[in-house]
């Protein structure tokens, strides 16, 4: 049996063990729907290690299998986005008083984090939006 095939059938079964679930906390009280939230998270774990470990499977293949060079260059261009995103980030733009009253513990390093973040997935949506824009104009221009 080729691995699409499994992974189809593992898919099937686990969307239908979540439907069950997922009746079983409709059609039951409340203290039944407490209890199983928490099975239905245990589900949404397994899939999400099933998910992660096969992409991690994949993309080993796909690396070997294809282009190292190409594929290396594009996994450094990442990281030196997410260096210069992480760099201009201060961290300090924030007044973190309202989240320490609460109990939260923020600091200036995770404010900086998330910033570095946002300025890495600002990056790169625009390199995605500029290299589709860019495309099409070039395939209008082609014709």
């Amino acid at each position: 049996m080729k691995l699409h095939k499994v992974l189809k059938i593992v898919a099937f079964a686990l969307a239908i063990i979540g439907a069950i679930f997922a009746l079983m906390i409709i059609a039951g009280d409340e203290k039944d729907a407490l209890s199983m939230s928490g099975n239905m998270l245990y589900v949404a774990y397994v899939v999400l290690g099933l998910i992660l470990v096969m992409v991690f499977l994949f993309v080993i293949k796909g690396l070997f299998a294809g282009n190292i060079k190409k594929t290396l260059m594009t996994v450094g261009a990442f990281l030196v986005i997410v260096f210069i995103s992480y760099s201009i980030s201060s961290g300090t733009d924030l007044d973190l008083t309202p989240f320490t009253d609460k109990g939260l513990d923020v600091t200036e390093a995770t404010s900086k984090q998330v910033g570095a973040g946002l300025y890495t997935f600002y990056v790169l949506a625009f390199l995605a939006i500029a290299s589709m824009a860019f495309s099409g104009v070039k395939k209008i221009f082609n014709k």
